[in-house]
């Protein structure tokens, strides 16, 4: 598969889609919505975008794709999620809805809007490993934190809350990329670009 352009998807359901798909074209992906069974078959890596993760768990119901996109998943598929996509990717939520479902695709705990309400969002100077270079500059709108996590998640990145301590905001497990905060409404697409990465490897 050398040389061929990777296609990944973007669940389509709710959230920040067309930054997503843009900044993937930009780092030299082919980028698609997904909303069905058959375009989520396509894809080689897919991305859970922000939004309001019970409200996305309802659609995937809906649209009967929590089932497919698990199994895709537990098979090797790379998959990206920021902030509510976060959300969907942990083991255990907490402060959410008792029917809510999750993929449990990275070994980690997480609150919902531990950082506050809508008018507590804030933009900060990350350094994020595996990135390298300057800092990323990080958006964070009603966003998760990591409480805890397993013993094979790797921190990516930590933010200092209005609590005082520093909370783990971006985290790898294997095949799982998460972060709580928005890259796709920033200019800078390094983020996108190690996903994109990821992909190319698990495809090769």
């Amino acid at each position: 598969m050398s040389g061929r352009t990777p296609t990944i998807g973007v669940l389509a359901l709710q959230g920040d889609v067309a930054e997503h798909i843009r900044h993937l074209e930009t780092v030299g992906a082919r980028a698609v919505p997904v909303r069905r069974r058959s375009e989520l078959d396509a894809v080689d890596g897919l991305v859970l975008p922000g939004g309001e993760s019970t409200a996305m768990s309802r659609l995937l119901d809906v649209y009967e794709l929590h089932e497919p996109v698990a199994e895709r998943i537990s098979g090797g598929m790379p998959v990206y999620g920021s902030c509510a996509g976060m959300i969907l990717l942990a083991s255990d939520v907490l402060d959410t809805r008792a029917d809510a479902t999750w993929f449990s695709a990275i070994d980690m705990t997480v609150r919902r809007n531990a950082f506050g309400r809508q008018v507590d969002s804030f933009e900060a100077d990350l350094v994020v490993d595996a990135l390298g270079g300057d800092p990323v500059r990080t958006v964070f709108i009603r966003a998760p934190w990591v409480e805890s996590l397993g013993p094979d998640v790797q921190v990516l990145a930590d933010v200092r809350a209005s609590d005082g301590r520093d909370h783990v905001v971006a985290v790898r497990q294997g095949n799982a990329l998460a972060t709580s905060f928005h890259p796709e409404i920033t200019d800078d697409v390094r983020v996108h670009g190690y996903f994109l990465d990821m992909v190319r490897q698990a495809t090769s």
